[in-house]
């Protein structure tokens, strides 16, 4: 049958006619019976013909395409990263997109509504990968591996209404480094928060904070407030939210949803409205109620132990001891902490770009234990880099400053100023190729050479062979600076050499 995009007028009529029309000598309710069917088809025919004119192409809801210039911004950010986790000795892994479901389940608490499950394709209920911390403890019991340093870059997904101008999205990239084993305590938590502070410094974002607190300091404040264990997941994913909303909100939430004694949320405010360094931690030894929860002092005497740590490492003042700080994922046991950048002054008169936090991590000893079958622990400490909303901040600050951004890294452009020179062309781009050279030239046979100045001026290329017939009878061929427009004659053998010896003068 034709397409119905393509009938129009007498088509339709013809067509209506030749489906309509029955076959000779049949009875009239087989007349009917063909009516009807050819009805249905063409009635079908139809809307599938509308569906197609009302298609909109875009992108799913949460995601999307990144240019060329976004991908040399994002390239930038993901070196500076991964340079940093591999001189802090850090070795590479990669793990499976999608992840069997009932690995994923139960290791978020009420986030674990926001993963994506697939439709069962062979016998096997999975799921997309909500992070990269539960397939790397999944990976560290499979292969019973008790002690490793890895970072690992990868996507992840998450079902969660988008804000794209927060940087939030369905489908993101996370940077996580994370050490696993037995060791001496607190060492390697220093060790991560340092990490997370070379990242943002050398990513130049402008000023930050690093909020620290301890899970089990959360669990004893807890108990001490009166807060039943059976909701201290609840109640510590309701702190969590202190970030993006008012106490007097969350102070709602946990009384009117989660059935929370009024009172007792009141003594849970007096807590999490404190933050400081390391003085508050001695504080809160003292503390009349926390003082007498083992659970709270572990996770001070830990966090103590932290700040002596980190005034070693010369990075003290960027960490504040924060009550308020919960990170709602299940899986934390110990330590946990997260970065987010400071207004500066110009932002605080205009609307500033809330990204919410642009790093975060904390200490699961137990996640690995979950996942072998004699329950062995392999305690592991780690940190998540917030690619997408740090990207969104420089994007917005090149936005700002209308930086132009350079898409390739092409040095040099092969070009000839006259007709039927593609093989010579062909002969010396080779040559720069084969010396590890980054060339092109134009796909023509016989390109003008304003043409072709014209292109490496747009590409920003620095420099231009040029070979045409004098050059090729002298032996010679020109080398042409862009930014400069100079030209030099040099021998075609010490040409290679020359451009080299360039590049790394520039």
């Amino acid at each position: 049958m034709p397409q119905l995009g393509l009938l129009h007028g007498r088509a339709w009529a013809s067509l209506l006619g030749q489906l309509l029309r029955p076959p000779r000598a049949v009875c009239m309710g087989a007349v009917h019976s063909h009516s009807q069917v050819a009805e249905a088809v063409l009635m079908s025919q139809l809307k599938s013909h509308q569906e197609k004119s009302n298609f909109i192409i875009k992108t799913p809801k949460g995601t999307r395409d990144l240019s060329p210039q976004q991908m040399v911004v994002r390239e930038k950010i993901l070196d500076m990263v991964v340079s940093c986790f591999k001189r802090h000795g850090a070795k590479g892994l990669d793990t499976p997109a999608f992840e069997l479901k009932e690995v994923l389940t139960e290791k978020y608490g009420e986030d674990s509504g926001l993963i994506y499950d697939l439709q069962d394709q062979g016998g096997e209920l999975l799921s997309l990968r909500y992070d990269l911390t539960v397939p790397f403890a999944r990976y560290l019991a499979m292969n019973k591996v008790k002690k490793m340093k890895r970072y690992h870059v990868g996507k992840v997904w998450r079902r969660e209404s988008p804000t794209i101008v927060q940087g939030r999205y369905r489908e993101f990239c996370q940077c996580d480094f994370d050490i696993a084993g037995q060791f001496d305590p607190m060492i390697p938590d220093a060790e991560c928060l340092k990490i997370m502070c070379e990242i943002l410094s050398g990513l130049q974002l402008g000023d930050f904070l690093v909020k620290v607190n301890d899970r089990r300091i959360l669990d004893g404040m807890f108990a001490v407030c009166g807060v039943p264990e059976s909701k201290f997941h609840a109640i510590c994913s309701s702190i969590d939210k202190l970030d993006k909303m008012s106490w007097k909100d969350v102070r709602h939430e946990m009384v009117a949803k989660k059935g929370l004694a009024p009172e007792v949320a009141d003594r849970i405010g007096d807590y999490v409205q404190c933050h400081g360094g390391v003085s508050l931690v001695e504080q809160m030894f003292q503390d009349p109620r926390l003082s007498q929860n083992k659970q709270a002092l572990e996770g001070l005497g830990d966090l103590k132990l932290l700040f002596e740590y980190l005034t070693l490492l010369g990075i003290a003042e960027k960490i504040s001891f924060d009550l308020s700080l919960a990170r709602g994922l299940d899986y934390y046991t110990g330590v946990i902490y997260e970065a987010v950048l400071l207004p500066t002054p110009a932002q605080t008169e205009e609307e500033p770009l809330n990204v919410g936090s642009v790093a975060a991590g904390g200490r699961y000893d137990g996640l690995v234990g979950m996942f072998d079958p004699k329950g062995h622990k392999v305690p592991c400490v780690g940190l998540s880099i917030g690619v997408e909303r740090i990207f969104s901040i420089v994007e917005q600050r090149m936005k700002t400053f209308g930086e132009k951004i350079r898409t390739t890294e092409t040095q040099v452009f092969v070009a000839s100023p006259q007709k039927n020179f593609l093989q010579e062309r062909l002969k010396l781009i080779a040559e720069l190729w084969d010396a590890g050279i980054k060339a092109e030239l134009l796909y023509k046979n016989n390109p003008k050479l304003l043409t072709q100045l014209h292109y490496c001026e747009n590409m920003g290329i620095p420099l231009v062979v040029i070979i045409g017939e004098q050059e090729l009878k002298e032996g010679v061929v020109k080398l042409r600076s862009v930014a400069s427009r100079e030209e030099v004659a040099i021998k075609r053998e010490n040409l290679v050499a020359e451009i080299q010896k360039r590049l790394s003068e520039s």
